[in-house]
C-alpha cells in the first residue's frame, strides 16, 4: 500500500492529521506531511477516514 499527498492540492486544513495521526501530521508550512516511516499507512484502521475527511482530495491510497 502507498499513501501519496498532492502538495499542489493540499490547503493545510489538517483533517487527515486529526483523523490519523499515527499515519500524518503537518509540516512547517502547515501542510499534510507523512509520518517517518509510515508511506505506506502500516494498516491503520482510521487511515481511510483520513482519505474521506480531508476537503480537497489530496490523499490517495494505492494498493501494492
Amino acid at each position: 500500500m502507498g499513501i501519496a499527498i498532492d502538495k499542489d492540492v493540499c490547503i493545510g486544513a489538517g483533517q487527515c492529521a486529526l483523523a490519523a495521526p499515527g499515519v500524518f501530521t503537518q509540516d512547517d508550512d502547515g501542510f499534510s506531511a507523512l509520518l517517518p516511516g509510515r508511506a505506506d499507512g502500516d494498516g491503520d484502521p482510521m487511515l481511510g477516514e483520513a482519505v474521506r475527511a480531508c476537503p480537497v482530495g489530496a490523499i490517495t491510497v494505492t494498493q501494492a
